[in-house]
């Protein structure tokens, strides 16, 4: 890995943190506004639960993008369809 994309993961892992910090800390409110105004848990569409599902939802495809399909997933995967291509020749 050179420079570049090293650089590049670390600024793409630097913002996954720093939005994963932030849906904690809108979620961790929401989720105690609605726990001190109700006294339980209500989980309705407009209580701001539909809005942390969406977040949460984009922020699990990041991940899955960051951790899983990375480019040494993505160097792995073209190495063998290269080595599926070459055919040996009989002669």
């Amino acid at each position: 890995m050179d420079y570049n994309s090293a650089y590049e993961r670390v600024s793409q892992l630097k913002k996954f943190y720093k939005n994963l910090l932030w849906f904690g800390i809108v979620a961790g409110i929401i989720f105690f506004d609605n726990l001190f105004e109700n006294g339980s848990i209500n989980f309705s569409l407009f209580d701001g639960y539909f809005i942390l599902v969406i977040w949460g939802s984009f922020l699990t495809i990041k991940a899955v993008k960051l951790f899983l399909l990375d480019a040494e997933w993505e160097r792995n995967i073209i190495e063998k369809e290269m080595r599926k291509g070459k055919k040996n020749i009989d002669f």
